[in-house]
């Protein structure tokens, strides 16, 4: 059980992991676990949406892709072109300490080979959080998220993920919440 709790803790350490690429967009911060969050459920939806993949497997490997950042930090696309880390060390070493090791490390080596179509979407889903995080950049103001949407579009694999993109990019990000009933904005009640 001490590993067990140690894993807990070592999971509880994305939440102050900073995400490094929001420094180059110039606005916004997050956490890895935020991030991760995010990418489990929209993995969720592409796999409910997609209705022939295994959701659970795709919920496990959004969840777990990003655990070795608790050990190595989060690396934004300028850091990889100097610093080199072993994630794969990070990974065995996690692994040996967890009675559930071999899943842990299957589930890594299978989120990285990306050749089952449940790790597609799971890449996806981890780029499509990048998308949401950008258009909400955007709606606020911030140019440059025009100028990386691009990228990440170009790192989808799966028709489903291209899709909802497309529908992200189109859609106003606070417009789930500000309806069209302007009395419950006047006076906190529907006119309806």
């Amino acid at each position: 059980m001490k590993n067990i709790a140690n894993f807990l803790f070592e999971v509880g350490m994305l939440k102050r992991t900073p995400r490094t690429g929001f420094q180059f967009l110039g606005s916004g911060a997050q956490s890895v676990a935020e991030h991760s969050f995010r990418t489990a459920m929209i993995g969720y939806a592409l796999a409910q949406l997609d209705g022939q993949a295994d959701v659970a497997r795709v919920l496990q490997l959004c969840l777990f892709h990003d655990i070795p950042e608790a050990r190595t930090g989060d690396l934004n696309y300028v850091n990889k072109k100097y610093v080199q880390v072993d994630e794969q060390k990070a990974v065995e070493d996690l692994a040996r300490e967890l009675p559930f090791g071999e899943d842990y490390r299957a589930t890594l080596v299978e989120f990285i080979a990306r050749e089952s179509y449940e790790a597609q979407l799971a890449h996806d889903a981890d780029q499509l959080e990048m998308v949401l995080s950008l258009k909400e950049h955007k709606d606020l103001g911030n140019r440059y998220a025009d100028e990386w949407y691009p990228f990440s579009r170009l790192r989808l694999k799966t028709e489903i993920a291209k899709e909802l993109a497309e529908t992200i990019w189109e859609t106003d990000s606070s417009k789930w919440w500000f309806d069209e009933d302007h009395q419950w904005w006047v006076n906190g009640r529907s006119g309806k």
